[in-house]
């Protein structure tokens, strides 16, 4: 089969790789498409390394069809051959097949095509994983999500507000407020004329604090925002774009119950994950067939176009999920 490899100068190649090994709990799939996420670009710069055993080219979530199952996958789980699915990978998403445990498997949604489902899995569980797992996300409290024109925060965003919660969220640009208009959002911060910590400040007197924070940003900011949260909120950092070193005051964090929360999904163990997505096709899915939640796709390129795929995500210019489309 093919994939896409990244070569000595960091460029991506379509080229033969050999075919997956299918073990007693795998399945096969024939890869139809599989999203882009940041997490790619820094495993391409040699700096996110995939989890042992898995293969070494890029990709986390993908669609496509069931064609073989190991022995104990067709005995213990509900997939059958010809099966239209979604997954969530540790690596090797980038491929004509990929073969993973039965447990990373969905259904794609009905309402949902291929490349809507593959941006699903990846991006679904995070924002599950970071919502309700890791923010303890309960109706009527306040979120703030960094980067509201990313990939993630268009699924955060409405998976947020169709559970009950009011949203801040930030942009860069006055311009990408308009574009992230669909996401329902109570609140965008222009970046451009607004400091967060202010805005902050200001909900909190207003008597809406925030509750969680979900951080892509980090910073300088980051240490200045943490001054205006409600007591007992929950600021879960997932990547640290703006710099890795900040200033706190760690008199601020005891005396008002504040927790910082540091949280990737790659490094979960399986079982964890599992749990993410058996919950999310419980609890989520009947919310994106409904169309309460739906993912949002800012464009699709063929496979072989991954170098121009990476250089969108680079350049920031995509306002929701960039697919890859597998022939």
């Amino acid at each position: 089969m093919k994939a896409i490899l990244t070569g000595k100068n960091r460029e991506l190649l379509w080229e033969d790789v050999p075919d997956p090994a299918v073990g007693p709990e795998d399945v096969l799939i024939k890869v139809e498409a599989a999203a882009l996420n940041r997490a790619d670009l820094m495993q391409r710069a040699g700096d996110y390394p995939p989890p042992p055993g898995c293969p070494e080219w890029l990709g986390l979530e993908i669609a496509g069809t069931v064609i073989k199952l190991g022995a104990i996958a067709e005995k213990k789980s509900r997939w059958r051959a010809g099966d239209k699915v979604c997954a969530l990978l540790g690596g090797g998403g980038y491929a004509q097949y990929v073969s993973t445990h039965y447990a990373m498997l969905m259904p794609v949604p009905k309402t949902c095509s291929m490349a809507e489902a593959a941006a699903i899995p990846e991006a679904f569980a995070t924002a599950y994983l970071n919502l309700f797992l890791e923010g303890k996300a309960k109706r009527g409290e306040t979120l703030l999500m960094f980067g509201g024109d990313s990939g993630l925060a268009s699924v955060v965003i409405p998976m947020a507000k169709a559970f009950g919660l009011r949203v801040i969220t930030t942009v860069r640009q006055k311009e990408r407020k308009v574009q992230i208009a669909h996401l329902c959002a109570d609140r965008i911060i222009d970046l451009s004329a607004e400091d967060v910590s202010d805005v902050l400040r200001e909900e909190a007197q207003n008597g809406s604090p925030v509750n969680i924070a979900i951080d892509c940003v980090g910073g300088a900011a980051m240490g200045k925002s943490l001054y205006h949260l409600a007591y007992g909120a929950r600021w879960i950092m997932i990547a640290a774009l703006a710099g890795n070193m900040t200033e706190i005051d760690l008199k601020n964090i005891y005396v008002r119950n504040i927790r910082i929360i540091g949280s990737t999904l790659r490094s979960r163990t399986p079982r964890v994950k599992a749990r993410i997505l058996s919950q999310l096709v419980q609890k989520v899915f009947p919310k994106i067939e409904n169309g309460q939640i739906k993912p949002t796709i800012y464009k699709t390129l063929p496979i072989t176009e991954a170098e121009q795929a990476h250089a969108i995500l680079e350049r920031c210019e995509n306002v929701g999920k960039v697919v890859l489309l597998v022939e």
